[in-house]
């Protein structure tokens, strides 16, 4: 193969060099799963069971904002599912819920990520009421009954409260992601 072919450059780098691209590039989705298997652990409040902050939402978003080569939709559909699959819920819905997040994120992108601290999370905090309202509707569309709204309440009020220490992580994260 000739040093100028376009593979010449693949060619030359090293197995760790590959691994270490590769870890680089799976470094965000694998800490979203990380999250969603924390966030599916018990209750925080014990005798509320399922009173827990979805983590899910909160990665999807932050990565598809400022990163999103590294939050490609095949990564949102595999967490999306992962949610479904540890919480119980009916299969599908998370993992629609957050592709509609994904999609959401991607339109507004260009203006979002040039905004302040203050207004990423307030619209982290108007997507995440449209979201879990949606995914509280499902669920009682699926579930043919009337579901208790409290439980959903509270959930999202625990999801935004806890979006401004995950995204100080997901700075933490990002910055070791930049360097070469």
């Amino acid at each position: 193969m000739a040093l100028g072919s376009p593979r010449g450059g693949l060619a030359r780098q090293t197995l760790l060099q590959r691994l270490d691209a590769a870890a680089h590039e799976a470094a965000p989705a694998a800490l979203g799963i990380v999250l969603i298997m924390l966030s599916c652990l018990p209750p925080l409040v014990p005798g509320q069971p399922g009173l827990m902050p979805s983590a899910g939402p909160a990665a999807v978003y932050f990565w598809t904002l400022y990163r999103p080569r590294l939050m490609p939709p095949v990564a949102v559909f595999a967490l999306g599912l992962l949610t479904d699959l540890l919480s119980g819920a009916p299969l599908g819905v998370n993992t629609l819920l957050l592709l509609l997040l994904h999609a959401a994120v991607l339109s507004q992108r260009r203006v979002l990520a040039r905004q302040s601290f203050l207004l990423v999370w307030v619209a982290f905090l108007l997507l995440s009421s449209l979201l879990l309202s949606l995914g509280w509707l499902l669920r009682v569309a699926l579930a043919f009954a009337i579901l208790p709204v409290m439980p959903a309440v509270l959930e999202f009020g625990l999801t935004v409260a806890l979006y401004p220490p995950l995204a100080w992580l997901f700075v933490r994260l990002e910055r070791t992601l930049a360097v070469p």
